[in-house]
């Protein structure tokens, strides 16, 4: 599937991102890019940093790795729901790294 690069898809996929880190982070993002390279979309981000998570941090590093994790998996769940659900794409993968020293995350969208 070849997906039209246009601003209102970016518009779009820009808004479900940032609703879907609302919901689970309790913030946006403070910078979000999207580009479109014929089946595979990817979203550059950068996140706020939380005082939960610098709080947890320096008490339990690990710990908090472990979180970061799985909220990184919860949030590709989330995350393709959405965006399956509002364009009616056919998803084969969502792939996400997080660096979570830097706030930054990487988001690949993978169409069938």
């Amino acid at each position: 599937m070849i997906i039209i690069d246009s601003n209102e898809m970016k518009r779009l996929l820009s808004q479900i991102y940032n609703k879907v880190s609302k919901d689970l982070f309790g913030a946006g993002t403070t910078l979000l890019k999207v580009t479109i390279d014929q089946n595979i979309i990817t979203l550059q981000a950068k996140h706020p940093r939380a005082s939960r998570s610098a709080a947890l941090e320096g008490e339990v590093p690990s710990l908090k790795l472990e979180v970061d994790f799985h909220l990184s998996l919860l949030f590709k769940k989330k995350f393709r729901t959405q965006v399956e659900e509002q364009t009616g794409w056919n998803i084969e993968a969502i792939l996400r790294d997080y660096d979570s020293f830097t706030q930054f995350a990487f988001t690949n969208i993978v169409l069938k």
